[in-house]
């Protein structure tokens, strides 16, 4: 998948309503779920106990975790997008995350990055992204989230 290059925050400010770019799957093996679990101490067993999962769960299997979906946000906007002219980008924040549908291990996932907003800050601009994770399995969206960054050139 090529990056879409972005030449700085003028060209990015008149982007703003429209998607942008999608980034490359991302796999999801049970292999990532339990090093999340491991990281986060969040060991529930529809995460990390596959047996009891294909037994118990509605959704027949494990699932990844959705603050581990939502982890996958930065990957997906430096898979798919460069910036040139900017000397720094941060992440500042979300607005509003919801998880619409479990993103079940095993999955591939991708973003499709809409600027949502743009404004101006002391020293550069704050970009508020729509983004849009969907798993390779279709249906809902896993996650939809406002992510909000700050860039400076």
């Amino acid at each position: 998948m090529n990056k879409r290059t972005i030449s700085g925050l003028t060209e990015l400010a008149a982007l703003a309503g429209q998607e942008v770019a999608m980034s490359g799957w991302i796999e999801v093996p049970q292999t990532r779920i339990d090093s999340f679990a491991d990281a986060t101490d969040d060991h529930q067993w529809i995460h990390v106990d596959e047996e009891r999962a294909a037994q118990e769960s509605p959704f027949g299997g494990t699932v990844a975790h959705g603050f581990l979906t939502l982890a996958l946000l930065p990957a997906m906007l430096q898979n798919a997008l460069k910036f040139e002219n900017v000397k720094m980008v941060l992440n500042y924040g979300l607005n509003k995350v919801r998880f619409p549908a479990p993103l079940l291990a095993g999955s591939r996932v991708r973003g499709r990055l809409a600027v949502l907003a743009f404004s101006e800050v002391e020293g550069g601009a704050q970009v508020v992204w729509m983004v849009t994770m969907e798993s390779a399995d279709g249906g809902k969206p896993v996650c939809v989230a406002e992510f909000v960054m700050r860039g400076y050139p």
